[in-house]
């Protein structure tokens, strides 16, 4: 019996995040009694185009808003533009979610627009200064590819919207062996983003299908919810309310508490 419901002992939890992001949710999960093993499926590196970003930095004065799609695209784009230039004071900066808001507080310039609650582009597309944007430039800093809702829906709003790669995605070479005995070890896996889970399950392979189905995922968004399912996950997955560490935590902790 389970005797302190913030107490999260005897459990192992897979953390998929990539390595330079991992450490400080893996803390987070670890201060709680857990033993945490970390297994990065994502790697982040340079865009194909570093061009793009350098463009859009000399003529950055030239939009009414710049919106930031992760922490990713924040400490990739921001730290190129103040290396260059001040922040133009005419050009708005909203961001996706509360991480990436943090992210830009830490580098000097807090976010005009940040959703209340729901950490996504439908929870900026709610936001009074996205409503009317007709006539305005848009430009989205972001990683390779991803959905296209939010740079459509803006645009249906009259809004001239540009995309500015600052990164790219992929998997990471790994140790497919290593990875499929964590995958065993854990009871729960925490994965961000629909990318992240599938490249889980790519880089498992075959050898991973005694575990994987049953695995009991912790994800960030009900979106990945039916894609779990088309992977073929049996259980459904855990949904954290947000991508934060806490938020992440807390959906832990429901589960435990739960399951106690």
């Amino acid at each position: 019996m389970i005797e302190d419901d913030s107490d999260l002992s005897g459990l192992t939890v897979l953390v998929t995040r990539p390595a330079h992001q991992a450490a400080p949710l893996a803390a987070a999960i670890a201060a709680r009694g857990a033993r945490v093993l970390q297994f990065p499926v994502l790697e982040i590196s340079a865009p194909a185009d570093p061009a793009a970003l350098e463009r859009a930095i000399e003529t950055l004065e030239d939009y009414d808003w710049a919106i930031f799609i992760s922490v990713n695209a924040v400490e990739r784009a921001l730290p190129a533009v103040l290396e260059r230039r001040a922040w133009p004071a005419s050009v708005g900066i909203a961001a996706i979610g509360r991480s990436s808001a943090r992210a830009l507080e830490a580098l000097g310039q807090p976010p005009d627009l940040v959703p209340g609650q729901r950490f996504n582009s439908e929870g900026l597309l709610e936001l009074a200064p996205m409503q009317d944007v007709a006539g305005q430039r848009i430009v989205i800093f972001r990683g390779n590819g991803g959905r296209e809702f939010l740079a459509e829906s803006l645009r249906e709003r009259g809004a001239e919207v540009e995309y500015v790669e600052c990164y790219r995605r992929g998997p990471p070479a790994a140790d497919r062996d290593a990875l499929n005995d964590a995958g065993r070890a854990s009871d729960l896996v925490v994965v961000n983003s629909g990318e992240s889970l599938r490249n889980l399950c790519d880089m498992a392979g075959e050898a991973g299908r005694d575990w994987l189905p049953g695995a009991q995922l912790v994800v960030a968004s009900d979106r990945l919810t039916g894609l779990a399912r088309e992977l073929g996950f049996e259980k459904r997955p855990v949904v954290a309310a947000n991508a934060t560490n806490e938020a992440i935590v807390e959906a832990l902790l429901a589960w435990r508490r739960s399951h106690a």
